[in-house]
């Protein structure tokens, strides 16, 4: 369902778009020219890439866009056969309704292997008259060079909070949600710069209530409320570690967090606690990191964590 809503409220022009200033600028000449050549969008998820390239094809090719659009998803089909067949049929086929090029957009490109991006190179270089590419990508180091040398390079960058929370209350007002200023700076906290993370949130909790809270929303959102993690942090400094135990589970059992979760979160939230030292928080990090690790690498979570607890603990009430 979160698609949906993504797509419902997807500009449908390149001037639409908002929160990538310098990206939008750029485009918009080609789209008033309606010429480009190959294009490759590169950053974090959810900062505007599939929509940028959507709605560049939108102003090229006007309402009959899909006639000469390519639309494929390489996580999904990352092997060179794709390439080989999909790909070069579609790129050796005459555009359609007078038309001087055709578009093949290949989301998460990073996903292909390096023998389909060879092949894809080549594929790049003999149809480079009728066919343009646009590519979009989390890493454009995984993007092999002679690729990258033959596209013109746009870097996405995370949405500014003003950005995201002036999005939400914008979807809000249009699904007839009543969201509170303070579900608006929760939304916006847990995106960290990702519209899609802000909107599938609000969604999850819209479905439960059309009156979005705060609460409601940090509760449907596996994500811990800041003041909760610092109480953490001051019952280790300032209880001693069963105290501190049981805080922590009380906090993964209500939110429904992970180990991991739990970690990342109480990083995020580490820099803004005043009452902790820099010399404090240097070593929080250094310890947070390693739990983080045993943890991706298959370590028990509850003595994981139980570890985490004991060492601040005895790190803090010294």
């Amino acid at each position: 369902m979160s698609e949906l809503w993504v797509e419902k409220h997807r500009p449908q022009s390149v001037t639409e778009i908002r929160g990538q200033p310098a990206v939008v600028q750029r485009l918009t000449i080609y789209a008033e020219k309606k010429e480009f050549p190959h294009l490759l969008f590169a950053g974090p998820p959810g900062t505007g890439k599939t929509t940028a390239a959507m709605a560049l094809t939108k102003d090229v090719f006007g309402p009959d866009f899909r006639q000469n659009l390519l639309e494929m998803n390489a996580s999904d089909e990352r092997k060179l056969e794709s390439i080989r067949t999909k790909v070069k049929q579609f790129a050796r086929t005459s555009p359609y309704g007078g038309a001087s090029f055709k578009i093949i957009f290949l989301d998460e490109a990073d996903a292909l292997t390096n023998d389909a991006q060879g092949a894809l190179r080549r594929i790049m270089e003999q149809y480079a008259e009728t066919c343009r590419f646009i590519l979009s990508c989390n890493y454009s180091s995984k993007i092999i060079e002679p690729i990258q040398s033959r596209c013109a390079v746009f870097r996405f960058r995370p949405l500014s909070d003003s950005d995201v929370a002036s999005q939400v209350h914008y979807v809000a007002k249009e699904e007839k949600v009543t969201l509170s200023d303070d579900a608006a700076e929760a939304l916006t906290r847990i995106s960290q710069g990702d519209l899609r993370r802000a909107l599938t949130a609000l969604q999850v909790a819209a479905a439960i209530s059309m009156d979005v809270t705060r609460e409601l929303i940090y509760e449907t959102s596996a994500t811990a409320p800041p003041e909760s993690l610092h109480q953490y942090l001051m019952s280790c400094k300032d209880d001693g570690f069963h105290s501190a135990r049981r805080r922590l589970r009380e906090l993964l059992d209500k939110y429904g967090l992970a180990g991991t979760d739990f970690v990342n979160q109480l990083h995020r939230e580490l820099y803004t606690a005043d009452f902790l030292s820099e010399d404090a928080k240097l070593d929080l990090t250094e310890w947070m990191a390693e739990v983080d690790y045993r943890l991706v690498e298959g370590g028990g979570e509850q003595i994981q964590l139980d570890a985490l607890t004991a060492r601040i603990v005895t790190h803090l009430s010294k």
